[in-house]
């Protein structure tokens, strides 16, 4: 894996281990990332992921049972989730896919979201809502995926598109992707 110098965010992440059987998280270890615009403009991007992309306490679950699901990090303690860890098996491949026309983002006040559509097993959708900031750090242009989720569509209301162009060429120059007027 390659050095990255982000003194924000984790950039590898330990297997968890319940009940004997062992989930790797390695597919949520820090990467870099590279988007081209229509123009031929080239971002380079640091890629990290948080600990809300696989961790969430399950509705229902004993205080025991979500002491032993405990996925420890210096900076909080979060019961593994066995749904989101599944569904953030896609995540990279989400993300690498930003600059494509398929992969929308909306704008949801400080943050960015991507809401996408993945097939489950059974060729269910679902429709998992993805979370991310885009900044900069030390120079070089982060992305730091803070949750991702499934969700209802309804849920969230009606969002607002924003070009992915648009957030890093603002990050790029400093500038702050204006909310899109209603």
């Amino acid at each position: 894996m390659a050095k990255f110098n982000t003194v924000q965010e984790r950039i590898s992440w330990g297997k968890f281990t319940y009940n004997n059987e062992s989930y790797d998280l390695s597919h949520l270890d820090a990467h870099a990332a590279e988007y081209t615009d229509t123009k031929g403009k080239t971002y380079k991007y640091i890629i990290t992921y948080s600990l809300h992309c696989f961790a969430k306490e399950i509705p229902g679950t004993s205080q025991e049972e979500n002491e032993l699901l405990l996925y420890k990090t210096k900076k909080e303690n979060r019961p593994f989730n066995f749904e989101r860890y599944e569904l953030s098996k896609n995540l990279k491949k989400i993300i690498l896919s930003l600059g494509d026309s398929k992969t929308t983002c909306f704008h949801g006040g400080h943050n960015r979201f991507i809401r996408y559509e993945i097939k489950d097993d059974e060729g269910n959708i679902i429709n998992y809502f993805i979370a991310f900031k885009s900044f900069k750090e030390e120079k070089k242009l982060r992305l730091h995926v803070e949750s991702a989720y499934p969700v209802n569509p309804e849920e969230k209301g009606k969002l607002k598109k924003v070009n992915f162009f648009a957030i890093a060429n603002n990050t790029l120059i400093g500038r702050k992707t204006k909310k899109p007027t209603p």
